[in-house]
C-alpha cells in the first residue's frame, strides 16, 4: 500500500473537502490555541462533517488535559488523538482510538527515549521548529527517524511537493504529514500545493 497522507492545520471547510477529494487519507484539527491554525469545537465540527469515514479526523492538542481531549473527540468525532507537546507517558495510555506522538528530534538518542518510555500508536517526527510546537517547517536528518518501526511512523516538518517523495523512498513511513508546506498562507490551504503532494508521495 501506498503511503498513508496527512494534511495537517486544517481551517476550512472547503480546504477539507479539496483534501479529501485529492486523496488524503487524514485531516488534521489543531486544537492549540497559540497555533496559527487553531480551531474551536464549532469550527471543528463543520470540518469534520467534510472529513468523510475512512479518512481519518486527526485531532492536534498541546498540553491539554485527559478531560478536554475526550470532551472533544466525542463532540467532534474524531478518529485519533495526536499528542504534540510535553505530556507525561500516562496521556498515551487507554484511549478508545490510536495515538500520534509526536517528537521534535535533535537526534537519533529521541527516537529511542520515546520508544523506551511510552508505546504510542504512531511516532511522528519533526524538526526542531525553533523549540516550539511544530508547524515551524524544520526538517530534520531522515537517518535519525529510522529507528522507528515504519508501520508506526509519521514523518513531518519542512516538507513539500519538491521533497516529499525522498522522504517516502528513504524511510518508506506509514504516513508523512504536511502543514505549511501545502499553504499559501498559515492555515489557507493551496489546492494546487496538495494536489502535487499527494500524487508525489503515493508515487515514490
Amino acid at each position: 500500500m501506498s503511503v498513508r497522507v496527512k494534511i495537517c492545520g486544517v481551517t476550512r471547510p472547503q480546504d477539507a473537502e479539496a483534501a479529501v477529494r485529492l486523496g488524503a487519507d487524514m485531516v488534521g484539527l489543531n486544537f492549540y490555541r497559540n497555533s496559527a491554525r487553531y480551531v474551536g469545537s464549532r469550527v471543528a465540527r463543520e470540518l469534520a462533517r467534510a472529513i468523510p469515514d475512512p479518512v481519518w479526523r486527526v485531532g492536534v492538542f498541546v498540553n491539554a488535559t485527559r478531560q478536554e481531549i475526550e470532551e472533544l473527540r466525542a463532540a467532534v468525532g474524531l478518529t485519533a488523538i495526536q499528542l504534540h507537546g510535553d505530556e507525561p507517558p500516562e496521556m498515551i495510555r487507554n484511549w478508545p482510538c490510536p495515538v500520534i506522538r509526536a517528537v521534535r528530534l535533535k537526534g537519533p538518542a529521541d527516537v529511542d527515549q520515546v520508544l523506551a518510555g511510552e508505546d504510542p500508536d504512531y511516532v511522528l517526527c519533526e524538526g526542531q521548529a525553533g523549540g516550539g510546537y511544530g508547524g515551524g517547517g524544520e526538517t530534520f536528518d531522515w537517518s535519525w527517524a529510522s529507528g522507528v518501526p515504519v508501520g508506526r511512523l509519521i514523518v513531518a516538518g519542512g516538507l513539500e511537493p519538491g521533497n516529499v517523495a525522498e522522504a517516502v523512498r528513504t524511510l518508506r513511513p506509514f504516513a508523512v504529514d504536511v502543514a505549511s508546506g501545502v499553504e499559501s498562507s498559515a492555515g489557507f490551504k493551496d489546492v494546487t500545493k496538495m494536489r502535487e503532494l499527494i500524487q508525489n508521495a503515493k508515487a515514490a
